[in-house]
């Protein structure tokens, strides 16, 4: 798949740079006392269970922001499917440059192939339903990059990436403000006077919220931690004035009937916080 706009050069090279730093400080001693400096070698990155892989081009540029001539001879892209025991690529080059980035690479494709795996599964859950499956804003802080990127490579939708780039009015916003009405009115106002193109979504928690937030022109109003059947009503209520959005307490087993009800998205924070790594082992293979 493409890669999404937000992985950008600029945002990837940051986050390895930090990455190395943090892990390698002043020097990777371990490889530094017992690696000589010019052997070359070769690792290949083993799948240990079934998975959607994921992180393969992050592997990639990892090991040339590195070393630019490290070589990666790719076996399985990211999004396809790996069953135990295939190989996913082999990286060749400076023995010293494979065991310092090993780590990184490891660490960022086990949590990646897991959130990945993940989106796949509860995605394909809404198959034959016109709902799409979104990723929320719960993500590891300064990991957020590579866990929205894993659920668009598994299949899922990107919600907005930020604070900055969509409005919206959660439950303490509203409450803080006062009403759905005055603070959707407020946010529409900001919008305008700053000339920004955001959307606004309002958070509802019952059927006379939702009816304020259909009268207030809000872009987009989720439904939070309702069950089906008020989220039909809800839907109903809304009757395709604005965007509706289920959220709350999604697991894998109501996904398709949340689906049923007509909502356009369900957002599942699961999907990032709550998936199991994926065994992955880059093992050397002496040349």
């Amino acid at each position: 798949m493409k890669r999404p706009a937000y992985a950008s050069d600029k945002v990837l090279k940051e986050f390895i740079r930090t990455a190395l730093e943090e892990d390698i400080q002043n020097g990777d001693h371990s490889t530094l006392s017992t690696i000589p400096k010019d052997l070359e070698q070769k690792a290949q990155l083993l799948v240990k269970e079934n998975c959607i892989l994921a992180g393969v081009e992050l592997a990639e540029i990892i090991f040339k922001y590195f070393d630019k001539n490290l070589n990666v001879e790719v076996f399985i892209k990211d999004g396809q499917p790996a069953k135990k025991g295939d190989v996913a690529f082999i990286v060749s080059g400076k023995a010293r440059s494979i065991l310092s980035t090993e780590r990184l690479v490891l660490n960022c494709m086990q949590r990646m192939s897991g959130i990945a795996t993940m989106t796949h599964d509860w995605d394909s859950r809404l198959v034959g339903t016109k709902t799409k499956l979104l990723d929320t804003r719960k993500t590891t802080p300064n990991f957020r990059v590579c866990e929205k990127w894993a659920v668009a490579i598994g299949g899922g939708t990107n919600h907005r990436y930020g604070l900055y780039d969509m409005i919206m009015l959660k439950d303490n916003h509203i409450d803080y403000n006062g009403s759905i009405t005055n603070a959707v009115k407020m946010a529409k106002d900001y919008v305008k006077k700053n000339k920004l193109k955001l959307k606004i979504e309002v958070e509802t928690r019952n059927l006379e919220e939702v009816e304020e937030a259909v009268k207030s022109g809000a872009d987009r109003i989720m439904f939070d931690n309702m069950d089906v059947e008020m989220m039909a009503k809800a839907v109903n209520l809304v009757n395709g004035k604005a965007e509706t959005e289920a959220s709350g307490g999604i697991t894998r087993e109501v996904l398709n009937s949340v689906a049923k009800t007509g909502v356009k998205f369900i957002s599942a924070g699961a999907i990032t916080h709550s998936s199991s790594n994926i065994d992955l082992s880059l093992k050397a293979l002496k040349i």
